[in-house]
């Protein structure tokens, strides 16, 4: 669990994107067994936002929290505002759009609050980065939400390099989550990794492999050249596909904390296994070389 100074991530953050209505539809009883057959893997951090499901999946999930207080107390709670989102229940929403303005940050954190019948969020993301946020004004809401026991630690997601520094001069920021895997290699290159570790703070990766397209019959030149090298490295390491990939994420010295997407167990069992794969350096630019095309300059 988190202490009151910092966030202590786990090795894999367990994401609700497609428990409820925009994938798998978990019933209560389904969603319990699926919890808490993370808990037990050791994975208690569990990531939501308010626009999942069409501002659905925290309610669905609060039910069970009512159900079962006691999960409560094993699990980190991480959320994110920001999206307004066209949706049934939002009919003040016009078009999608960002909005970090203290009211909307407010409301959207008591709304969070009463959907997943909850006293306090662990970790409060901010979606995307809005064109007209005011860090002033962000880091006065924050530091509202804190001393009311309301949000114990902040973050953001998406967020560029100087997006993040400009917030972060502001209140302090425990992880920016953005997307990375083998063939989105764009945090590696534009200092987004390199100021995580400046800072002290765990990356959070959505989509750490790629949303499947590599596991897919794919005539794609790269995508071929990663499975042939991937491969062949994880019959060396005894290991699959997926898993090496994985673990190719999770040398990287920022120490990065993969969001799995999965709605089984099985699966978060299958991905727990990479945590034990360690790839020499050589192997691990081999994958680099595989996914650029190129060896390194």
């Amino acid at each position: 669990m988190a202490d009151k100074e910092k966030f202590e991530f786990a090795p894999l953050t367990i994401g609700t994107m497609r428990l409820g209505q925009w994938g798998a539809k978990m019933n209560t009883n389904e969603l319990e067994k699926f919890i808490e057959g993370c808990i037990e893997l050791g994975f208690t951090d569990i990531d939501h936002a308010d626009i999942y499901g069409h501002y659905t999946t925290e309610d669905e999930f609060g039910k069970l929290l009512k159900a079962k207080p006691s999960l409560k107390g094993k699990i980190n709670l991480i959320t994110k505002c920001g999206i307004r989102m066209i949706a049934d229940n939002r009919p003040a929403h016009k078009i999608k759009s960002y909005d970090l303005g203290a009211n909307h940050i407010r409301s959207s954190v008591e709304n969070s609050l009463k959907a997943l019948s909850v006293e306090s969020i662990d970790l409060l993301l901010l979606h995307r980065p809005d064109l007209l946020m005011s860090p002033y004004e962000i880091a006065e809401v924050f530091q509202e939400l804190k001393q009311a026991g309301k949000v114990k630690h902040f973050g953001v997601s998406n967020f560029t390099t100087s997006q993040f520094h400009l917030l972060n001069s502001f209140t302090p920021l425990v992880t920016n989550q953005v997307e990375a895997s083998i063939t989105h290699l764009t945090p590696f290159n534009d200092g987004t990794f390199d100021q995580c570790i400046l800072n002290n703070i765990r990356p959070m990766i959505w989509s750490p492999l790629g949303g499947g397209a590599i596991f897919g019959d794919d005539k794609d030149d790269r995508i071929n050249r990663i499975k042939q090298i991937a491969n062949q490295l994880a019959q060396k390491h005894d290991a699959k596909l997926d898993q090496l990939l994985m673990a190719w994420l999770l040398k990287h010295p920022s120490k990065m904390v993969p969001v799995l997407g999965t709605t089984k167990i099985e699966r978060v069992k299958h991905i727990k296994e990479a945590l034990g794969i360690k790839l020499s350096r050589e192997e691990w630019y081999e994958l680099l070389e595989a996914s650029t095309g190129h060896e390194v300059a």
